[in-house]
C-alpha cells in the first residue's frame, strides 16, 4: 500500500502571496517526485482557483486566510481549498462557449472552465462557513 503524504500552506487573501504558495508548491512536487507536466498544470489550478478567491471572494479589504491542502496517494493527488469567502461553487458555472471568437465571449469563466478540464475531479461543497474546493488528478 502507498504512503499517503500530505502537505499544508495558509495563505493571506493578496495576490503578492501567491508566487510564494506556487514555489512552495512546485518545491513539494519535486519532494514527492511529481511528472514536470503535473507539476505545471497544478500550479496553473492553484493560480486561477486562488486568484478567483483573492479578487471575487471577499466582501470586505480585510485579511483573510486561505487554506490550501496537497495529498498524495494511491496515483492521485488531491488540492483542497478552504477560505471563508462569500459561497461559490465554480463547478456550477456554465461552461464558456470557446468556440467562439475571443472578441464575442463574455469576459470571465475561463479559469473556472481551464481547472476543469485539467482536473479529473472538482468538487465544491460549504461547510462552517467555508467553501471547500476539493480538485482531484490522477496519476
Amino acid at each position: 500500500m502507498e504512503k499517503r503524504r500530505i502537505k499544508h500552506f495558509t495563505m493571506i487573501n493578496r495576490i503578492t502571496a501567491l508566487p510564494v504558495l506556487v514555489s512552495k508548491t512546485e518545491k513539494l512536487a519535486q519532494d514527492w517526485e511529481l511528472p514536470e507536466s503535473l507539476t505545471m498544470n497544478i500550479s496553473l489550478v492553484l493560480e486561477e482557483a486562488i486568484s478567483n478567491i483573492i479578487y471575487y471572494a471577499f466582501n470586505d479589504k480585510g485579511e483573510h486566510k486561505i487554506l490550501i491542502s496537497l495529498s498524495h496517494s494511491n496515483n492521485k493527488l488531491t488540492v483542497r481549498i478552504k477560505d471563508d469567502g462569500i459561497p461559490f461553487d465554480p463547478s456550477a458555472q456554465k461552461q464558456p462557449d470557446i468556440t467562439l471568437p475571443a472578441v464575442e465571449r463574455p469576459v470571465g469563466g475561463l479559469g473556472i472552465f481551464l481547472i476543469s478540464k485539467i482536473m479529473d475531479t472538482v468538487h465544491y461543497s460549504r461547510e462552517k462557513n467555508l467553501n471547500i474546493l476539493t480538485l482531484i488528478k490522477k496519476i
